[in-house]
């Protein structure tokens, strides 16, 4: 499938929703900055790196939708609420990536150390006393915490119309919800789920459903038709569009995670198979391949002691299973639902339509 180019009008509103939600970003974390600085001088180094992590890169992917969902469903294209309201869900992905790469034991984001070796390297050249990794991993835990209420408190005062933030808020905190309640069973699933039983690829969906799919594209959209005041219809047609994209947004991010090239990803090369995750795609190889090489597959997936030469082995494991091509296939069939859905969505702007209509398609065709 290759995407197709989005006119000038289409890049420059898209450009343009960016830099108003990245300006929305930074106008708050000023504040926050302040605000920390101000209880404590020790606290600058953690306003620091917060304001680093929210700013210095990002898709900006789930504000987009939210952005656009409110365009589709007839708000303004230029309210400075909307771009606040938005911002709060890039907010929410930064506290959602800070404990992510803490349990996932990642070093690095975007190609620079995530938010617990940061802190573990303060504490090495401060001098400090202590365990350093304890360190990193509670400064990690509580600054994670600390954009989670963030983004709450972004959202609730954003400027939109009270009546109106109090009905998206229920999809904001269902979004919430679901996301932590995908991100334990993604947790879950290694220690206690049977890769080899009939149920895996059932589990692996589930997670797959509630930890991306529905929090990355479908959400965000809902929100922000709910901000508009959308109709019923409009909501569930946006569930009909976003969920089928969503998946197929994670699908191709699970690709990424085994044959992604560090240089594009910002992870190392097969970060997902260092880090022992359990997604459809090693649901596939596993059940795929022969008994011996599912085993071996199985047995080092996540290894604490994986070494570079055995992540290309098991990357070559998972190429050989025949699950590379079974996702490839999976993505489209969902591109195409979720395409379908958009095209008989009741949106009240077409210029929102295209919009859309070039995000699913930049989200999801992303070579290795």
């Amino acid at each position: 499938m290759t995407p197709s180019s989005p006119t000038p009008v289409q890049a420059l509103d898209q450009a343009a929703a960016r830099t108003r939600v990245d300006a929305a970003l930074a106008a708050f974390m000023t504040e926050q900055h302040a605000l920390l600085s101000s209880i404590s001088p020790d606290l600058v180094a953690a306003a620091d790196a917060l304001r680093d992590f929210l700013l210095d890169g990002g898709k900006r992917l789930r504000p987009a939708f939210c952005y656009w969902g409110w365009r589709g469903a007839g708000g303004a294209d230029d309210s400075p609420g909307i771009f606040r309201a938005a911002a709060a869900l890039e907010l929410l992905q930064a506290s959602a990536l800070v404990h992510d790469d803490l349990m996932d034991r990642s070093d690095t984001r975007r190609g620079l150390p995530s938010m617990h070796r940061r802190f573990e390297a303060l504490h090495r050249e401060s001098g400090w006393r202590g365990d350093r990794e304890q360190y990193g991993a509670a400064a990690a835990l509580l600054l994670g915490d600390l954009l989670l209420i963030w983004c709450d408190e972004l959202f609730v005062r954003c400027g939109l119309d009270a009546a109106a933030v109090l009905a998206a808020k229920s999809a904001f905190d269902l979004m919430r919800t679901e996301v932590m309640a995908g991100q334990y069973l993604d947790v879950l699933e290694p220690v206690a789920g049977d890769s080899t039983d009939e149920l895996a690829l059932t589990r692996a969906q589930t997670v797959l459903h509630y930890k991306s799919a529905k929090y990355t594209i479908e959400r965000p959209l809902q929100v922000g038709a709910r901000l508009a005041g959308a109709s019923e219809e409009l909501v569930a047609a946006y569930g009909e569009f976003g969920l089928p994209l969503g998946e197929a947004f994670q699908l191709r991010d699970d690709l990424l995670g085994v044959f992604g090239d560090p240089a594009v990803t910002g992870k190392p090369a097969g970060d997902d198979l260092r880090e022992g995750k359990r997604t459809l795609l090693v649901a596939l190889a596993l059940r795929a391949l022969p008994r011996e090489r599912a085993a071996r597959l199985d047995a080092r997936l996540g290894a604490a002691d994986l070494a570079p030469a055995e992540i290309a082995e098991l990357s070559a494991l998972v190429a050989e299973s025949g699950a590379p091509e079974q996702v490839e296939q999976r993505i489209e069939q969902l591109m195409a639902r979720s395409l379908a859905a958009l095209a008989a969505a009741p949106l009240k702007d077409e210029a929102a339509r295209e919009t859309l209509l070039a995000l699913a398609r930049a989200a999801t065709v992303r070579r290795y």
